[in-house]
């Protein structure tokens, strides 16, 4: 069993690293920022004082934190992983941050001799809690066969996309997927209520056929509901839709409908729902239609 680093255990980073450790893994975690969690450290996890005694007692670094200042902070503050990283070891970036400040992380870590992989996960706190998360990993062949079994304790669709910052291109053409298929569930579901139809008998009608989809199956049900607790924040997909919008303006793209979701989660945001799960674009909808799906 592998000696495992975790840095990073809220919504996501918590079940992962039970993962883990249900597997059989032996998990260190750094107290750097807050204490570690009881669940974790009751299961035998050991808590270490900062990244880079982590980064000395584990083989592998596994890194699940909100954004790109995060990782490098994480990374390369006084006392982060990179003092702590050398030969044999590999840092494992599960984050959902910039693929162009992944490729400069790599170079960085893989100069002091350890390897770098950039593993960004789907799935949501769910698949997160189910061991199911899609994982797309960027970095060398040789690491990502080294770090599969700890993939496989937590996640169910694994790929390696290519080298190092390919796996966070990939996170972010998933995040610009789902924010378009929310927001066209979201807008049928509008305009079947506003019309006199029953929203989750349309939501029920279109699962059989060419429409259906998870995001249908799921937030569809979320939305008919109004439970928006989240599993993911729209503030978080507001950060992963910057990336794909400063991506398209490096790369001289134009990516207009993301750009239009990313206008009505700033609605979203504008009307206090910065926390709320991402199926509640629908209420940005709403707002601007002065119409809810839930109270005709």
């Amino acid at each position: 069993m592998a000696k495992i680093g975790f840095i990073g255990t809220g919504i996501m980073g918590l079940p992962m690293a039970q993962n883990l450790q249900k597997a059989g893994h032996n998990i260190f975690l750094s107290e750097h920022h807050e204490k570690a969690p009881a669940a974790l450290i009751e299961g035998g996890a050991v808590a270490l004082a900062n990244p880079k005694e982590v980064a000395q007692e584990a083989e592998f670094i596994i890194i699940m934190v909100p954004d790109t200042p995060q990782v490098e902070d994480v990374l390369f503050r006084e006392n982060g992983v990179a003092e702590g990283v050398g030969q044999n070891k590999i840092v494992i970036d599960m984050s959902s941050i910039s693929p162009t400040a992944t490729k400069q992380f790599a170079e960085k870590i893989n100069a002091t001799g350890a390897q770098y992989l950039d593993a960004p996960v789907s799935g949501g706190e769910v698949g997160a809690k189910a061991g199911s998360l899609s994982i797309m990993v960027g970095g060398s062949e040789e690491s990502f066969a080294r770090a599969l079994p700890l993939f496989e304790a937590m996640g169910k669709n694994i790929t390696r996309v290519g080298g190092n910052g390919d796996g966070q291109t990939a996170k972010v053409a998933n995040q610009i997927i789902v924010a378009l298929n929310i927001q066209a569930v979201a807008e049928a579901l509008l305009f079947a209520a506003k019309n006199g139809a029953d929203p989750a008998k349309v939501r029920e009608a279109l699962m059989g056929g060419f429409a259906g989809s998870k995001i249908l199956e799921v937030h569809g049900e979320r939305m008919i509901k109004g439970t928006f607790d989240p599993g993911f924040r729209i503030s978080l997909h507001q950060k992963d839709l910057n990336l794909a919008l400063a991506g398209a303006r490096e790369l001289g793209l134009n990516l207009p409908n993301t750009a239009n979701a990313q206008q009505v989660f700033s609605t979203c945001a504008s009307i206090g729902g910065s926390g709320w799960d991402h199926s509640a674009l629908i209420k940005g909808l709403e707002h601007m239609s002065n119409f809810s799906i839930r109270n005709k």
